[in-house]
Protein backbone atom coordinates (compact mmCIF):
# COMPACT_ATOMS: atom_id res chain seq x y z
CA UNK A 1 0.00 0.00 0.00
CA UNK A 2 1.08 3.56 -0.65
CA UNK A 3 2.08 5.71 2.37
CA UNK A 4 -0.87 7.25 4.18
CA UNK A 5 -1.68 10.93 4.49
CA UNK A 6 -3.82 12.64 7.08
CA UNK A 7 -7.04 14.12 5.74
CA UNK A 8 -9.38 16.43 7.71
CA UNK A 9 -12.99 15.20 7.92
CA UNK A 10 -15.90 15.75 10.28
CA UNK A 11 -13.82 17.62 12.85
CA UNK A 12 -10.98 15.08 13.04
CA UNK A 13 -8.10 13.84 10.88
CA UNK A 14 -8.05 10.36 9.36
CA UNK A 15 -4.94 8.57 8.16
CA UNK A 16 -5.80 7.46 4.63
CA UNK A 17 -4.17 5.25 2.01
CA UNK A 18 -5.08 6.14 -1.60
CA UNK A 19 -4.35 4.41 -4.87
CA UNK A 20 -5.53 4.39 -8.48
CA UNK A 21 -8.02 6.23 -10.66
CA UNK A 22 -11.61 5.57 -11.66
CA UNK A 23 -14.85 5.00 -9.74
CA UNK A 24 -14.23 5.42 -6.01
CA UNK A 25 -14.18 2.46 -3.64
CA UNK A 26 -13.79 3.14 0.10
CA UNK A 27 -12.49 0.21 2.16
CA UNK A 28 -13.62 0.23 5.80
CA UNK A 29 -11.88 -2.11 8.24
CA UNK A 30 -13.37 -3.63 11.36
CA UNK A 31 -12.22 -4.53 14.86
CA UNK A 32 -9.35 -5.01 15.52
CA UNK A 33 -8.21 -3.91 12.09
CA UNK A 34 -6.55 -0.98 10.34
CA UNK A 35 -6.57 0.46 6.85
CA UNK A 36 -3.71 -2.01 6.36
CA UNK A 37 -6.24 -4.85 6.66
CA UNK A 38 -6.99 -4.28 2.97
CA UNK A 39 -3.37 -4.46 1.79
CA UNK A 40 -4.15 -7.52 -0.33
CA UNK A 41 -7.17 -5.84 -1.96
CA UNK A 42 -5.76 -2.40 -2.77
CA UNK A 43 -3.44 -3.54 -5.62
CA UNK A 44 -6.13 -5.78 -7.13
CA UNK A 45 -8.80 -3.07 -7.08
CA UNK A 46 -6.40 -0.46 -8.43
CA UNK A 47 -5.37 -2.76 -11.28
CA UNK A 48 -9.06 -3.41 -12.01
CA UNK A 49 -9.64 0.29 -12.68
CA UNK A 50 -10.80 1.81 -9.40
CA UNK A 51 -9.78 4.67 -7.16
CA UNK A 52 -9.21 3.04 -3.78
CA UNK A 53 -9.43 4.83 -0.42
CA UNK A 54 -8.54 2.89 2.75
CA UNK A 55 -8.61 4.89 6.01
CA UNK A 56 -7.62 4.01 9.53
CA UNK A 57 -11.04 4.70 10.98
CA UNK A 58 -11.82 7.01 13.89
CA UNK A 59 -9.96 5.79 16.99
CA UNK A 60 -7.67 3.45 15.08
CA UNK A 61 -4.01 3.55 14.04
CA UNK A 62 -2.73 6.96 13.01
CA UNK A 63 -6.17 8.58 12.80
CA UNK A 64 -7.45 10.84 15.58
CA UNK A 65 -9.06 9.26 18.63
CA UNK A 66 -11.46 11.60 20.49
CA UNK A 67 -11.81 10.75 24.17
CA UNK A 68 -15.58 10.89 24.71
CA UNK A 69 -17.46 7.61 24.16
CA UNK A 70 -20.29 9.33 22.27
CA UNK A 71 -17.76 10.50 19.66
CA UNK A 72 -17.99 6.98 18.22
CA UNK A 73 -21.72 6.75 17.49
CA UNK A 74 -23.10 5.99 14.05
CA UNK A 75 -23.67 9.62 13.09
CA UNK A 76 -19.97 10.34 13.69
CA UNK A 77 -18.78 7.17 11.92
CA UNK A 78 -20.90 7.71 8.81
CA UNK A 79 -20.15 11.44 8.92
CA UNK A 80 -16.42 10.68 8.78
CA UNK A 81 -16.89 8.85 5.50
CA UNK A 82 -19.01 11.59 3.94
CA UNK A 83 -16.48 14.20 5.04
CA UNK A 84 -13.74 12.08 3.50
CA UNK A 85 -15.57 12.08 0.17
CA UNK A 86 -15.89 15.87 0.40
CA UNK A 87 -12.18 16.28 1.14
CA UNK A 88 -11.26 14.09 -1.83
CA UNK A 89 -13.81 15.73 -4.16
CA UNK A 90 -15.72 12.46 -4.64
CA UNK A 91 -19.47 12.70 -5.19
CA UNK A 92 -20.38 9.05 -4.58
CA UNK A 93 -18.49 5.88 -3.70
CA UNK A 94 -18.95 2.18 -3.26
CA UNK A 95 -18.37 1.40 0.41
CA UNK A 96 -16.78 -1.92 1.29
CA UNK A 97 -16.81 -2.92 4.95
CA UNK A 98 -15.56 -5.84 7.03
CA UNK A 99 -16.76 -6.57 10.56
CA UNK A 100 -17.57 -3.19 12.20
CA UNK A 101 -16.66 -1.50 8.93
CA UNK A 102 -19.45 -3.56 7.39
CA UNK A 103 -21.94 -2.39 10.01
CA UNK A 104 -21.09 1.20 9.10
CA UNK A 105 -21.11 0.49 5.36
CA UNK A 106 -24.68 -0.83 5.56
CA UNK A 107 -25.76 2.25 7.53
CA UNK A 108 -24.32 4.73 5.03
CA UNK A 109 -27.12 4.35 2.42
CA UNK A 110 -29.64 4.84 5.24
CA UNK A 111 -28.04 8.02 6.62
CA UNK A 112 -26.48 9.43 3.42
CA UNK A 113 -28.20 7.83 0.41
CA UNK A 114 -27.05 10.50 -2.02
CA UNK A 115 -23.36 9.69 -1.37
CA UNK A 116 -23.50 5.90 -1.75
CA UNK A 117 -23.25 4.15 -5.11
CA UNK A 118 -23.11 0.63 -3.71
CA UNK A 119 -22.22 -1.50 -0.68
CA UNK A 120 -20.06 -4.58 -0.26
CA UNK A 121 -20.30 -6.43 3.05
CA UNK A 122 -17.36 -8.70 3.82
CA UNK A 123 -18.41 -11.06 6.64
CA UNK A 124 -20.94 -8.52 7.96
CA UNK A 125 -24.55 -9.01 6.82
CA UNK A 126 -27.20 -6.33 6.98
CA UNK A 127 -29.50 -7.11 9.91
CA UNK A 128 -31.98 -4.31 10.71
CA UNK A 129 -32.08 -2.40 13.98
CA UNK A 130 -28.66 -3.50 15.27
CA UNK A 131 -29.90 -7.04 16.06
CA UNK A 132 -26.72 -8.75 14.75
CA UNK A 133 -25.68 -10.50 17.97
CA UNK A 134 -29.29 -11.59 18.59
CA UNK A 135 -29.61 -13.54 15.35
CA UNK A 136 -31.35 -16.91 15.89
CA UNK A 137 -28.36 -18.83 14.51
CA UNK A 138 -26.23 -17.45 17.35
CA UNK A 139 -28.59 -17.50 20.32
CA UNK A 140 -29.92 -21.00 19.63
CA UNK A 141 -26.71 -22.56 20.94
CA UNK A 142 -26.79 -20.52 24.13
CA UNK A 143 -30.40 -20.97 25.28
CA UNK A 144 -31.43 -23.90 27.48
CA UNK A 145 -32.98 -26.84 25.65
CA UNK A 146 -36.62 -26.22 24.86
CA UNK A 147 -36.47 -22.44 25.35
CA UNK A 148 -36.70 -19.82 22.65
CA UNK A 149 -35.93 -16.15 22.14
CA UNK A 150 -37.14 -13.73 19.48
CA UNK A 151 -35.32 -10.43 19.12
CA UNK A 152 -37.54 -7.36 19.43
CA UNK A 153 -36.41 -4.32 17.39
CA UNK A 154 -38.40 -2.05 19.73
CA UNK A 155 -36.17 -3.01 22.69
CA UNK A 156 -32.56 -1.98 23.33
CA UNK A 157 -30.39 -4.77 21.82
CA UNK A 158 -27.92 -4.63 24.72
CA UNK A 159 -30.75 -5.20 27.21
CA UNK A 160 -31.88 -8.17 25.12
CA UNK A 161 -28.36 -9.57 24.91
CA UNK A 162 -28.17 -9.57 28.71
CA UNK A 163 -31.21 -11.89 28.70
CA UNK A 164 -29.40 -14.38 26.46
CA UNK A 165 -25.64 -14.35 27.01
CA UNK A 166 -23.32 -14.71 29.99
CA UNK A 167 -21.87 -11.56 31.55
CA UNK A 168 -18.52 -12.43 29.96
CA UNK A 169 -19.84 -12.32 26.39
CA UNK A 170 -17.38 -9.98 24.73
CA UNK A 171 -19.87 -7.31 23.56
CA UNK A 172 -21.35 -7.14 27.07
CA UNK A 173 -17.90 -7.02 28.67
CA UNK A 174 -17.17 -3.95 26.60
CA UNK A 175 -20.23 -2.25 28.11
CA UNK A 176 -19.20 -2.99 31.69
CA UNK A 177 -15.99 -1.18 32.57
CA UNK A 178 -12.52 -1.45 31.07
CA UNK A 179 -11.39 -4.92 32.10
CA UNK A 180 -11.13 -6.03 28.46
CA UNK A 181 -9.42 -2.79 27.40
CA UNK A 182 -6.81 -3.15 30.13
CA UNK A 183 -6.05 -6.77 29.26
CA UNK A 184 -5.69 -6.03 25.56
CA UNK A 185 -3.66 -2.85 26.06
CA UNK A 186 -1.21 -4.78 28.27
CA UNK A 187 -0.37 -7.27 25.50
CA UNK A 188 -1.45 -5.83 22.15
CA UNK A 189 0.62 -8.11 19.93
CA UNK A 190 -0.61 -11.30 21.60
CA UNK A 191 -4.24 -10.19 21.54
CA UNK A 192 -3.95 -9.32 17.86
CA UNK A 193 -2.44 -12.71 17.12
CA UNK A 194 -5.28 -14.34 19.05
CA UNK A 195 -7.91 -12.34 17.14
CA UNK A 196 -6.67 -13.32 13.67
CA UNK A 197 -7.09 -17.10 13.45
CA UNK A 198 -8.02 -19.64 10.80
CA UNK A 199 -8.42 -23.43 10.71
CA UNK A 200 -10.74 -23.18 13.70
CA UNK A 201 -13.85 -25.31 14.34
CA UNK A 202 -16.38 -25.01 11.53
CA UNK A 203 -19.96 -23.84 11.72
CA UNK A 204 -21.09 -27.47 11.66
CA UNK A 205 -19.12 -28.05 14.88
CA UNK A 206 -20.65 -25.06 16.68
CA UNK A 207 -23.02 -27.06 18.86
CA UNK A 208 -20.12 -29.17 20.16
CA UNK A 209 -18.16 -26.19 21.47
CA UNK A 210 -17.89 -25.51 25.21
CA UNK A 211 -20.28 -23.00 26.85
CA UNK A 212 -17.69 -20.21 26.97
CA UNK A 213 -17.33 -20.44 23.18
CA UNK A 214 -21.08 -20.51 22.60
CA UNK A 215 -21.32 -17.37 24.74
CA UNK A 216 -18.54 -15.78 22.67
CA UNK A 217 -16.36 -15.12 25.70
CA UNK A 218 -13.41 -14.42 23.47
CA UNK A 219 -12.04 -11.50 25.48
CA UNK A 220 -13.06 -12.80 28.89
CA UNK A 221 -10.40 -15.46 29.38
CA UNK A 222 -6.62 -15.17 29.75
CA UNK A 223 -4.48 -16.02 26.74
CA UNK A 224 -2.43 -19.22 26.73
CA UNK A 225 1.03 -18.81 28.22
CA UNK A 226 2.55 -19.92 24.91
CA UNK A 227 1.21 -18.32 21.69
CA UNK A 228 1.74 -21.70 20.00
CA UNK A 229 -1.14 -22.99 22.14
CA UNK A 230 -3.67 -20.64 20.52
CA UNK A 231 -6.39 -22.52 18.63
CA UNK A 232 -6.10 -22.87 14.87
CA UNK A 233 -3.39 -21.18 12.85
CA UNK A 234 -2.15 -17.63 12.34
CA UNK A 235 -3.69 -15.47 9.64
CA UNK A 236 -1.12 -12.70 10.04
CA UNK A 237 2.57 -12.96 9.24
CA UNK A 238 5.17 -11.58 11.64
CA UNK A 239 5.46 -8.50 9.41
CA UNK A 240 1.67 -8.04 9.48
CA UNK A 241 1.71 -8.28 13.28
CA UNK A 242 4.45 -5.63 13.40
CA UNK A 243 2.20 -3.26 11.44
CA UNK A 244 -0.85 -3.96 13.60
CA UNK A 245 1.10 -3.69 16.84
CA UNK A 246 2.56 -0.34 15.80
CA UNK A 247 -0.92 0.90 14.91
CA UNK A 248 -2.41 -0.02 18.28
CA UNK A 249 0.46 1.57 20.17
CA UNK A 250 -0.94 4.93 19.03
CA UNK A 251 -4.17 4.87 21.09
CA UNK A 252 -4.53 1.38 22.53
CA UNK A 253 -7.78 -0.55 22.10
CA UNK A 254 -10.15 1.67 24.10
CA UNK A 255 -11.20 4.05 21.27
CA UNK A 256 -11.94 1.07 19.03
CA UNK A 257 -13.93 -0.64 21.79
CA UNK A 258 -15.90 2.59 22.21
CA UNK A 259 -17.63 1.71 18.93
CA UNK A 260 -19.30 -1.17 20.83
CA UNK A 261 -20.21 1.17 23.69
CA UNK A 262 -22.52 3.07 21.33
CA UNK A 263 -24.76 0.16 20.36
CA UNK A 264 -27.69 1.38 22.46
CA UNK A 265 -27.17 4.94 21.25
CA UNK A 266 -27.04 3.74 17.62
CA UNK A 267 -30.26 1.78 18.06
CA UNK A 268 -31.96 4.86 19.53
CA UNK A 269 -30.74 7.06 16.67
CA UNK A 270 -31.90 4.74 13.91
CA UNK A 271 -34.87 2.90 15.46
CA UNK A 272 -37.46 4.76 13.35
CA UNK A 273 -35.49 4.78 10.09
CA UNK A 274 -36.58 2.83 7.03
CA UNK A 275 -34.34 -0.25 6.90
CA UNK A 276 -34.22 -0.67 3.12
CA UNK A 277 -30.86 -0.57 1.29
CA UNK A 278 -31.61 0.94 -2.12
CA UNK A 279 -28.24 0.55 -3.85
CA UNK A 280 -26.54 -2.38 -5.61
CA UNK A 281 -25.04 -4.63 -2.95
CA UNK A 282 -22.69 -7.58 -2.66
CA UNK A 283 -22.35 -9.87 0.36
CA UNK A 284 -19.17 -11.96 0.77
CA UNK A 285 -19.26 -14.45 3.65
CA UNK A 286 -16.69 -16.85 5.05
CA UNK A 287 -18.03 -20.40 5.07
CA UNK A 288 -16.64 -21.02 8.56
CA UNK A 289 -17.14 -17.61 10.15
CA UNK A 290 -18.60 -18.63 13.52
CA UNK A 291 -19.99 -15.24 14.58
CA UNK A 292 -21.01 -13.48 11.37
CA UNK A 293 -22.21 -16.65 9.68
CA UNK A 294 -23.05 -17.10 6.02
CA UNK A 295 -26.50 -18.33 7.10
CA UNK A 296 -27.18 -14.89 8.58
CA UNK A 297 -27.48 -13.55 5.03
CA UNK A 298 -30.59 -15.65 4.41
CA UNK A 299 -33.50 -13.26 3.97
CA UNK A 300 -31.25 -10.23 3.45
CA UNK A 301 -32.88 -9.54 0.10
CA UNK A 302 -36.05 -8.54 1.97
CA UNK A 303 -34.20 -5.38 3.02
CA UNK A 304 -31.55 -5.33 0.26
CA UNK A 305 -33.45 -5.92 -3.01
CA UNK A 306 -30.45 -5.60 -5.35
CA UNK A 307 -28.21 -8.19 -3.67
CA UNK A 308 -25.66 -10.76 -4.79
CA UNK A 309 -24.28 -13.24 -2.27
CA UNK A 310 -21.08 -15.28 -2.34
CA UNK A 311 -19.64 -17.70 0.23
CA UNK A 312 -15.86 -18.18 0.34
CA UNK A 313 -14.87 -21.77 1.11
CA UNK A 314 -12.28 -22.58 3.79
CA UNK A 315 -12.55 -19.08 5.24
CA UNK A 316 -13.10 -17.91 8.78
CA UNK A 317 -13.79 -14.38 10.04
CA UNK A 318 -10.77 -12.63 8.49
CA UNK A 319 -12.02 -13.47 5.01
CA UNK A 320 -10.15 -10.85 3.00
CA UNK A 321 -6.90 -11.80 4.76
CA UNK A 322 -7.20 -15.58 4.95
CA UNK A 323 -8.58 -15.98 1.39
CA UNK A 324 -7.47 -12.77 -0.40
CA UNK A 325 -7.39 -14.14 -3.95
CA UNK A 326 -10.98 -15.34 -3.88
CA UNK A 327 -12.23 -12.17 -2.20
CA UNK A 328 -10.40 -10.09 -4.83
CA UNK A 329 -11.87 -12.17 -7.66
CA UNK A 330 -15.44 -11.86 -6.43
CA UNK A 331 -15.19 -8.19 -5.52
CA UNK A 332 -13.48 -6.99 -8.70
CA UNK A 333 -15.85 -8.99 -10.90
CA UNK A 334 -18.91 -7.45 -9.25
CA UNK A 335 -17.48 -3.93 -9.18
CA UNK A 336 -16.50 -4.06 -12.84
CA UNK A 337 -19.90 -5.40 -13.88
CA UNK A 338 -21.85 -2.85 -11.87
CA UNK A 339 -19.71 0.31 -11.90
CA UNK A 340 -16.64 0.41 -14.10
CA UNK A 341 -18.36 1.65 -17.22
CA UNK A 342 -20.88 3.84 -15.39
CA UNK A 343 -20.52 7.25 -13.79
CA UNK A 344 -22.54 6.36 -10.66
CA UNK A 345 -19.50 5.89 -8.44
CA UNK A 346 -17.27 8.59 -9.89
Amino acid sequence: MLPARRIPTNGINLSVHESGEGPAVVLMHGFPGLGYSWHNQVPALTAAGFRVVAPDQRGYGHSDAPEAVEEYDITKLTGDMVGLLDALDIERAVFVGHDWGGLVAWQLPLFHPDRVAGVVGVSTPFIPHWMTWLHPDLVSGVLPTGSSFVADPSVDPIAQMRQVYSEKMYVLMYQDGHHADDAMNAEPRRWLQAAYRKDLPTVDQWADLPPEALNMEYHGSPLPADPADLPGNDVLTAADLDTYEEGYKQHGFTPAINWYRNLTRNWEISRNMDQTIRVPSLMISGANDLVLRASMTDGMDEHVPDLERHVVADSWHGTMEDQPDEVNRVMTSWLQRRFLNRSAAE
